[in-house]
């Protein structure tokens, strides 16, 4: 499913009937028709020059992209929180490492020499767009999306609801994340949406707390597993098992959970015709549709914890005054003669998640379609702010801020191929930056001494897999800037 980038994907750029053309646009000009400076490269090996916003997949595969091309002297890449890999450390679940180690796939661009990293250095705290603009040929965001759609439901606001990316991101480890403590008298919890991160929370919410001491979910993430005396789980979904986006191996996963019976309404596996033809033409539909019915059919065993699933409901009302204390849900279909819900039900629970999407956060400097929650784009390059097709020269977009938040990891592979094309086929026109690479860098580090760069990284990792080792071997995330920049200044001493 995750792709290797690099040479494969540049070789398919170079493959392009027209990329001869851009490498013979990219011959050092002088000057463009209009007069405008092209480049002149300051060290004169006509080599160009990129700075990458996000060192998660999306920006780590065009990292590859842009180096295998070899026209780029130099590629900075900057993270706003110290470790790199974005989603892939902080949005895979920690009881999936098999997931988690494309980490090392996507870690080799930092093999060649041209390419630096900025760790914990953040766009608006520690640099703006204006600068990386002077210094840089070519500016490219791939921060991702850490924000949750909103239901728009009275109640949302109570106590016990939650968004899933700050569940995950807290349960990953993220420095950012506000730190979660489960209701006191946590029994029943309601996940809402009927994609793979809806699978994930459940998952994790109802398996046996035990089992996550071998996982890399922070110590306090554990400890409040442990803690927490929840037994049911309800999955809440809008439409159907046909129209669900679990993929395969998380919705199997999910039934060999120990001491979990999974609950599964028949009379919501009653197919219409749209359905069934969606079953026919997709075969995660028919996948999905074929593991509910088996569910279905199972006779629970009494097992200590529950997961269950409501299809064809949504929720309309969070219920409760200082804490949330349940959920209303109303069916989303009426099919007379099926046994199919007609009436709301409340589901008593003490906390609801809301799984039902990503959404991007505007970047300082950069136009923003609130809307889409992402930044407009023509084939990767970023349209102006005033709405028009013109883009604003030098500066590009990938991953899911580019195209919103849809596919797995290795879809941001064929994204970083295509933004780095319309990079290649850009460079010759791009006028040449004020400054350079080395003047930002020596800007930031007058400024600040906790920039983290690839070698303190690695040490971090070091510190990491060392806590892991007694507790099962996966490396356990450090979840607070102060202990990573202590863990790293010690190492570095002792080097």
């Amino acid at each position: 499913m995750f792709d290797v980038a690099g040479s494969e994907v540049v070789a398919a750029i170079m493959d392009h009937p027209d990329a001869s053309g851009w490498m013979k646009e990219m011959e050092p000009q002088a000057t463009s028709e209009t007069g405008t400076v092209i480049h002149e490269p300051q060290n004169g090996d006509g080599r160009r020059t990129a700075a990458i916003v996000g060192a998660g997949p999306a920006g780590l595969y065009l990292l590859a992209n842009l180096l295998e091309a070899d026209v780029f002297r130099r590629v900075d890449v900057f993270e706003a929180v110290p470790a790199p890999f974005g989603l892939v450390r902080y949005g895979v679940a920690p009881d999936h490492p098999k997931t988690r180690a494309i980490s090392k796939v996507l870690a080799a661009g930092f093999d060649y020499t041209e390419a630096h990293y900025f760790g914990n250095v953040a766009i608006g705290r520690d640099v703006s767009l204006d600068q990386l603009r002077d210094n840089y040929d070519v500016v490219v965001f791939a921060t991702g999306m850490r924000g949750d759609r909103s239901l728009g439901i009275p109640g949302e606001e109570l106590p016990g609801s939650i968004g899933a990316s700050e569940l995950v991101a807290w349960y990953t480890g993220h420095p950012e994340a506000p730190k979660i403590t489960f209701p006191e008298d946590l029994e029943t919890a309601v996940v809402i949406g009927a994609g793979n991160v809806a699978l994930d929370v459940a998952r994790l919410l109802a398996r046996d707390p035990a089992s996550l001491i071998a996982t890399s979910m922070p110590r306090a993430a554990v400890e409040t597993f442990q803690k927490s005396a929840l037994t049911d789980v309800h999955i809440v979904a809008r439409r159907g098992p046909a129209q669900a986006k679990f993929t395969s191996p998380e919705l199997r996963e999910i039934g060999k959970l120990d001491g979990v019976d999974i609950i599964v309404h028949p009379e919501d596996l009653v197919l219409s015709d749209d359905d069934q033809a969606e079953v026919d033409q997709r075969r995660q539909a028919k996948t999905t549709v074929k593991v509910m019915n088996e569910w279905a059919e199972r006779e629970p065993t009494g097992a200590p914890r529950r997961i269950h699933f409501h299809f064809w409901r949504r929720p309309v009302r969070l219920l409760g005054e200082t804490a949330m204390r349940g959920v209303l849900i109303e069916p989303t279909r009426s099919q007379p003669g099926t046994g199919a819900a007609t009436e709301s039900m409340e589901i008593p629970a003490q906390m609801l998640v809301r799984a039902i999407g990503y959404r991007g956060s505007p970047i300082p400097g950069l136009p923003f379609d609130d809307a889409t929650g992402t930044v407009p784009s023509a084939n990767g390059r970023v349209i102006g702010h005033d709405g028009d097709d013109d883009v604003i020269s030098g500066v590009y977009v990938s991953g899911w801020l580019r195209r919103g938040p849809s596919g797995v990891i290795g879809t941001n592979r064929p994204d970083a191929g295509e933004v780095a094309a319309s990079i290649f086929e850009d460079l010759a026109r791009l006028p040449a930056p004020d400054g350079t690479p080395e003047r930002l860098e020596e800007h930031l580090d007058a400024r600040s001494s906790s920039r983290i760069s690839w070698d303190d990284w690695n040490r971090l990792d070091a510190y990491e897999r060392q806590l892991g080792q007694p507790h099962g071997g996966e490396p356990i995330v450090v979840d607070d800037v102060e202990t990573v920049l202590r863990v790293i200044n010690e190492s570095s001493r002792s080097d």
